[in-house]
């Protein structure tokens, strides 16, 4: 958690950033300090507000309800170009024209789209920013099913996940994902809490629309157990560890551990391949690497080598019936270090540690390791949107596009919906093709997205088209037409920490 002298300097996200379709600066949840807003993050923030002043204007509603509009998501994507250069793929005239936009947005919304990289919280946690983010939430009304609602998990934290996730937003299955910790009551859920939600959820649907994690913690006391009650008893869709240990909690991380240790991991292993044999996806390992900036690294040196990946390629290699999923793709370069990233990108053509992770097919000769997207997309789109679509090259050229996965790490920076039309629009920019060999992403359904969106994740675990095809008649589908038809609800609104803004003279 952030300690007292890191929350002196941080402010709640939900009544401090401006609701624009795109966030205009980074967003953190209590595991690192969130950067300051950059000058671009500000001329951004600029140029959406006057676009959206005029759009709304002339369309006679209010910015905000603009806003909410997939006209309103255009017009941010068309201040991301002014800002960045042409990245996006959009015009002012779809921005500019409802109809257009409504039809491009009807078009892609059948779109299968598996996020397999989402949280919300316990009602007892710890991490009160996200109680009064929740709770301003409700006492603004945006979210009617919040407003006078208790603190419980199922009236407040709940029912706000499901609607940013499978409400607003073209998300179709959703994982549920979490962060253990030293100390027990910070983690994010518990392990049967997530199993909870998954039932909660998949029973009112009548489909499989969510699957749930389990988390490992190698070392600690009776952890080998744990696996074994969780494989037994809760039936997870995955595993999901955290290299430097206790990653919300630092400074309490006495337990951090390697991928390739062979005593400690490899038994581990044995039984995911012999529970694997009923339960095909527990032969996928999903791993938290990166998120480890300079000034983390400063203040936890010692947990700086469990963070990246040099232990990947050799447990990738001796364990060739096991799927090693990434996080975040190794990123490093958060909390106000995007510009270092970028830098380093364009002098050496490298970005710790994604480039590592992208080459350990190409060094080691193994296809079981995958790039989860997670925070390296939704931060380095707002931060640094020309180091995003260089990632995206270096992981498909490296990995392959058919080992990328979908992941948001919402509800963290609100609804998914801005990061799903990021992506849909995204272009590595023809100079950065040139330079480096990276092949285009293509369009929004084109085949490079479609993989990354849902295909690969489907096929880690054992989704088939028959059963993408039920959720378009499910419970939750007609609800969500529904809820479009009514024109929806989404708030714009991120929940987290960000720096408190300087003052300017």
């Amino acid at each position: 958690m952030l300690s007292p002298e890191e929350l002196a300097q941080v402010v709640p996200a939900e009544s401090t950033v401006f609701p624009s379709p795109i966030p205009t600066q980074c967003i953190s949840s209590d595991e690192y300090m969130p950067s300051s807003q950059t000058e671009k993050q500000r001329e951004f923030e600029f140029r959406v507000k006057e676009i959206g002043s005029e759009l709304a204007r002339k369309q006679g509603v209010p910015r905000r309800r603009f806003f909410q509009t997939a006209a309103g998501m255009a017009a941010a994507f068309v201040a991301m170009n002014e800002t960045y250069g042409p990245l996006y793929a959009v015009s002012r005239a779809e921005a500019a024209t409802p109809d257009m936009a409504n039809e491009r947005a009807n078009a892609l919304k059948s779109q299968f789209i598996m996020d397999m990289h989402t949280h919300f919280l316990r009602d007892d946690t710890r991490l009160t920013g996200f109680i009064r983010s929740r709770e301003a939430v409700g006492r603004a009304g945006w979210n009617p099913l919040l407003a006078g609602k208790p603190q419980t998990l199922d009236d407040l934290k709940f029912p706000n996940y499901f609607k940013e996730i499978y409400l607003d937003s073209d998300t179709k299955i959703a994982m549920i994902s979490g962060s253990g910790s030293e100390e027990p009551r910070d983690w994010f859920l518990t392990n049967e809490m997530k199993a909870d939600a998954r039932a909660k959820i998949n029973k009112e649907a009548g489909t499989k629309r969510m699957f749930a994690h389990a988390i490992f913690m190698p070392a600690m006391p009776g952890w080998m157990d744990d696996v074994d009650r969780a494989i037994e008893q809760i039936k997870p869709d995955s595993f999901k560890g955290y290299t430097v240990g206790d990653n919300t909690n630092k400074h309490l991380a006495r337990h951090p551990w390697h991928l390739d240790d062979e005593k400690l991991l490899y038994p581990f292993y044995e039984k995911l391949v012999k529970a694997s044999k009923t339960n095909p996806s527990l032969a996928n390992v999903c791993v938290h690497k990166g998120l480890f900036p300079p000034s983390t690294t400063k203040e936890f040196p010692n947990l700086v080598n469990y963070a990246d990946v040099r232990d990947v390629a050799k447990a990738a290699k001796d364990w060739p019936q096991l799927n090693f999923i990434i996080y975040h793709s190794a990123f490093r370069f958060t909390g106000g270090a995007y510009a270092v990233g970028m830098e380093q990108f364009e002098k050496t053509g490298r970005i710790d540690w994604v480039t590592d992770l992208a080459e350990i097919p190409g060094k080691y000769g193994v296809k079981n390791v995958y790039g989860d997207l997670g925070q390296i997309f939704a931060q380095s789109t707002v931060a640094e949107p020309r180091l995003c679509a260089a990632m995206m090259g270096q992981l498909i050229k490296g990995l392959g596009a058919d080992r990328v996965v979908w992941g948001t790490d919402a509800v963290w920076t609100g609804a998914p919906q801005w990061q799903i039309e990021a992506l849909r629009r995204l272009e590595i920019p023809e100079d950065m093709q040139k330079k480096h060999g990276f092949a285009p992403l293509g369009g929004a359904n084109g085949p490079v997205k479609q993989a990354i969106f849902g295909g690969n994740n489907a096929r880690l675990y054992g989704v088939t088209v028959t059963q993408q095809a039920a959720l378009s008649g499910d419970r939750f589908a007609l609800a969500k037409k529904a809820y479009d038809r009514e024109g929806g609800d989404r708030t714009n609104l991120a929940y987290g920490y960000v720096a408190k803004p300087t003052p300017v003279y």
